[in-house]
């Protein structure tokens, strides 16, 4: 991904999102050939020249200092997700060090502890939002046609974003899809100025403007934000509709980016924790010995080793 380049678009979607008199400006009437703030008022909110500001809009300067940067996201109105971004992208980190040959994997202690998650319906995703695991009732609500097995096999691992702009399945299952798809870009964008030297992320985000035009219309406005707790809407073909709160919890690891912990939670005694016990009854158990489901995901671990 070209850091530079995404530095420059994101600070000109920005511009262009305020007016004169957004920020106290004067408007001077007539016609403007392009929409927003021109480039010399956004630098004379911010105290810089605009020659400055015009070379770090065309990725052309890249050590631009913390208080200028604090002076822009001030003089843009960034939120706090947004400034965050704008720093990322200006001054992105050292590449991390690449592990080589073996894929991400879930602690056994995370993954024994949303097995044991009772009612809760959980998925454990790396910085890509590909699915590392989920539990029985994360898999039936959020993926249920697919293979449950899916998170233990590394070349099959679900992403929860193609999903959500590739499968009919999964774009059926969200009543207000056209919020999950923009909290699907806010998101992945935040992901793309942590990890600007990720090539499977590129890639990711590659095949999605290829192959879906509203992912590449929402790509191309740059939003930024960081969706962490809130509420989904589903309308899930076994259990009908049901509202969920939703929380995203940091995994630390030891040896590569964080992941995260994603559950979802029902009001007590509402309809959807109805309809969570009733999808529920629907669950299968695992193959295994003993009929339970192996939470380190051996299993899985095996059918690679047998496949390669």
């Amino acid at each position: 991904m070209d850091t530079p380049a995404a530095l420059g678009e994101f600070l000109r979607t920005r511009r262009a999102a305020l007016r004169p008199e957004d920020v106290d400006l004067p408007a001077y009437g007539g016609q403007r050939r392009v929409p927003g703030l021109r480039r010399e008022e956004l630098a004379l909110l911010a105290g810089v020249s605009t020659a400055y500001y015009t070379r770090l809009e065309q990725g052309q300067s890249v050590n631009a200092s913390d208080g200028v940067l604090d002076a822009l996201a001030r003089a843009l109105r960034l939120s706090p997700d947004e400034h965050a971004h704008l720093r990322n992208l200006a001054r992105p980190g050292r590449p991390a060090p690449r592990t080589a040959g073996r894929p991400a994997r879930v602690r056994p202690g995370v993954a024994r502890l949303i097995a044991a998650l009772d009612g809760i319906p959980a998925l454990v995703l790396n910085h890509r939002y590909d699915v590392l695991d989920w539990n029985p009732l994360g898999h039936a609500l959020t993926a249920g046609h697919l293979a449950a097995d899916g998170p233990h096999r590394p070349a099959a691992r679900p992403n929860t974003q193609r999903l959500l702009f590739l499968d009919p399945h999964v774009r059926d299952l969200y009543p207000r899809w056209d919020l999950e798809s923009r909290r699907a870009v806010s998101a992945l964008r935040l992901a793309a100025g942590e990890h600007p030297d990720d090539p499977a992320l590129a890639e990711l985000i590659g095949e999605l403007t290829m192959k879906s035009p509203e992912f590449a219309s929402l790509w191309a406005r740059h939003p930024v934000r960081a969706c962490v707790t809130g509420s989904k809407d589903f309308h899930h073909p076994l259990v009908g509709p049901l509202t969920l709160t939703f929380e995203m919890l940091r995994v630390p690891t030891t040896d590569g980016p964080g992941q995260s912990l994603l559950t979802f939670s029902a009001e007590p005694g509402s309809p959807a924790e109805a309809a969570l016990r009733l999808l529920e009854t629907t669950l299968e158990p695992a193959a295994g010995t003993d009929g339970r489901r192996d939470p380190e995901g051996r299993a899985g671990d095996r059918a690679d080793e047998r496949a390669g």
